[in-house]
This record gives C-alpha cells, structure tokens and sequence, in this order.
C-alpha cells in the first residue's frame, strides 16, 4: 500500500520526484477514466462518484494523482462493489466538451455525483489521502435518522429546516425516493423517518412527507405530490431546503464566489432575525425575477466586520444592504428604504445596467438630474470587492482566467 507524501507545492522537483513515485508504482487504484462515450453510463449506475477534472500540465492535479489513487485502493478494500463507489477522472485537455459541460473553472476540481447527478457541492476538503477516504465514507452513511418514538419529534432543533417521512416501511417505493431525495440535500436539510407502528398515527391516508420550517409557531407543510415521483419530490424538497436568501460563512464563501454571480448581501447582528425577515420578504417579492443573476445573501455583522470596513461601516451601522460584484461593492441608500416599491430592484437593475460604477467615477447620470441643474464631474472609485478574496485561492488551483464585466 503506497501513503501520501507532503511535499512543498512551490518546488518543481518535488512535483517530479511525487511523479516519478506514483508512474514507477505499480497502480492498484481502479480509477475510471472517462469520455464522452462512456460518461453517461458509469456515473449513471454509481450511487456515488467522485470524478476529478484534472489537467496534465496543471502542478496541482498532478500532486494530487497519487492521493487520489490510494484513496481509491482504501474505499475500494471496503466497498468492492464497483457500482457503490467509483473514482473516476476527466483529462480536461483531451476532453474539453465535458469541462464545459460541468463548467470546469479550475484544476484540480473535484466532483461528487450520485446516479449521474452531479452534485452542487464538490469536495474541497484536505487533499490528503485520509481526508478524501473519510468524505466517501461520509456520502455513503445514511441520511435519515429513524426516530423511536414521536415524542422526538416535538424537541428537533427549529433553528434547522427538517424533513419528516412517515411509512409504513422502508422497503418501499416510497421511502426508496425520499431516501434518494435525501441523500442530495441532506446537506441543507436533517432528514427523519418514523416507520411502522411508530407512524401509523400520522399515516392516516397513507405515507406522508412534510416539511417543518425554522421557527418555534412557524406550522408545517405537508407534501402532496407523487411519493414515487422522484423529480416531484426533489423539486418540492429542494425548495423548502434551499432559501431563497442563504447565509454566506468562511465555509461556503468559496463555493459562492464560485457560482459567478454578484453577491446582494445582508449584514445583519445574528440575534436580529426582523431585519433578515423584511429582506427576505423584499427579495420574494420584488427580485424574484432576478433569480440567476445574482446571489441573494446573509452575513453575520461580527464575523463580517472587514467587509463591513471596506464600505465604511462598522456592525454598529448594521443592518445593511450592499452589493459585491467582485471588483467593487456599492451600499444600498438605507435600509430603511427597503419596503419602497422596486427601490430594491432598482438597486439590482443599476448594477446590471453600469448605472452604479458609472456614478461612483461620474456622478448622476444625466437622466437622474432636474432640469436646469448643472452636472459635476465628480472623480471617486467605489470599494474594490472584499468577497472576491474567498474565491478558490491560486496556491491550491490553477484557476482558468475568464474575462468579468467592469461592474
């Protein structure tokens, strides 16, 4: 069994002495490569793929080729089963149409799929052969928790979404597809399951799914779609687990810079769940529309206060709106303007127009000054991105340049 070697990522020869290392090495790792005519099938009978997109001349993939082989050789030892866990890797250079299928930015990435769905979360953990064995292992343990009495129920934690299951058994159909649904999200939401007996009290038409929201009055909402019907299921569960607004942290802000679109962001006291619910009801209902252009998020004011600075406020300013387009950030006039009508669509349509970089170098547009009234040229430079810090570091990728709108 070959082990994981440190070596600096600085040193071209340490890359070659890993390489040598991992070429001379007989390889036991079944590592699948895949192409354009194979694709669809492996991942589509794998319950869980990791697949990682890699370029050859890339310094990055080709430290992380011996890892990854051996992480392979130790899930392989536990699931042999070459349908529950496959590795699997892309060479990018020779297959640029299935990178620009999954929008490859950077190499290396690694990919999670499960039944040919790729996950949205990729793995960006520790490139250690540990770390990647303890991910898989992590994938493959089950989502639900079976509860042992309904009493459970009445203590879950209301500060997590939660997704209850009520059947008759788990060798149904039924549960088949909520298990399936579950383990997708169960990232975003706790899944739990009563069965038999147990949930008899609750099956009173039959096995039922439905949804406890955050919040201690908030009610439930029951599920009334097909319970087989897995693209139902996944639609509906998706959109109570996935909110419209998210919170953004250290630990998903990479993943979010990644996504591409600009940030619209609340930095709100954590104990100040009013502001976060006037904003959410505000972007329900005046930016629905927008959904796909731009990312709509929380921030935490105390552990965003560098952010904060950059615009020139402190968490005692709090809440406030802004947006990131990742060269500068722009403030929203006051918070309290929040609930005039389209002023926050407004806000967003001026960042998507230019209208916002072009008044913080220019001044008003001339469209916004009254008739009569004399126009400066005012020279100012709004504050350069602060998110734009989280985005995947070059000293763990090579990150593939794109070209970004002056926003």
């Amino acid at each position: 069994m070959r082990h994981a070697i440190f070596l600096p990522l600085t040193d071209p020869a340490c890359v070659l002495v890993l390489l040598a290392a991992w070429a001379c090495t007989p390889a036991k790792g079944d590592i699948v490569s895949l192409e354009s005519g194979n694709i669809d099938d492996i991942l589509g009978n794998a319950d869980v793929a990791l697949v990682n997109f890699y370029a050859d001349w890339c310094r990055f993939s080709q430290m992380l080729h011996p890892i990854f082989e051996e992480a392979s050789n130790i899930i392989k030892e536990e699931y042999p089963d070459k349908n529950k866990v496959v590795f699997a890797r892309v060479d990018c250079d020779q297959h640029s149409d299935i990178a620009q299928r999954y929008r490859i930015s950077k190499y290396p990435t690694l990919k999670l799929f499960r039944n040919g769905m790729m996950m949205k979360r990729e793995y960006r953990g520790q490139r250690s052969v540990n770390a990647i064995a303890d991910y898989i292992r992590q994938q493959k343990s089950d989502p639900i928790h079976t509860v042992g009495d309904l009493e459970e129920l009445k203590t879950i934690d209301r500060s997590k979404r939660t997704i209850i299951g009520f059947f008759e058994t788990s060798e149904s159909d039924n549960y088949r597809t909520f298990a399936k649904v579950a383990n997708i999200l169960h990232d975003d939401c706790t899944f739990l399951a009563a069965l038999g007996e147990l949930s008899k009290p609750e099956r009173f038409s039959g096995d039922n799914v439905i949804y406890r929201p955050i919040g201690e009055n908030s009610p439930d909402m029951v599920y009334l779609g097909s319970l087989t019907n897995f693209d139902l299921a996944f639609a509906w569960t998706q959109d109570k687990c996935v909110p419209l607004v998210r919170e953004i942290t250290f630990e998903n802000g990479e993943e979010l810079t990644e996504e591409g679109l600009p940030f619209l962001i609340l930095f709100h006291m954590k104990d100040d769940m009013e502001s976060l619910e006037k904003f959410q009801q505000e972007v329900a209902r005046q930016l629905i529309s927008e959904k796909g252009t731009i990312n709509f998020l929380h921030a935490d004011c105390d552990k965003f206060r560098h952010p904060l600075l950059h615009i020139q406020k402190t968490p005692a300013d709090c809440p406030v709106i802004a947006i990131d387009s990742f060269r500068h950030m722009y403030v929203f006039s006051d918070f309290k303007d929040l609930s005039v009508p389209g002023k926050l669509k407004q806000f967003v349509l001026d960042l998507h127009s230019g209208k916002l970089h072009r008044e913080f170098h220019h001044g008003p547009d001339p469209t916004d000054v009254a008739p009569g009234q004399q126009i400066q040229d005012v020279a100012s430079s709004p504050p350069e991105s602060s998110f734009q810090k989280l985005a995947p570091s070059e000293y763990r990728y090579t990150i593939l340049k794109r070209d970004r709108d002056e926003l």
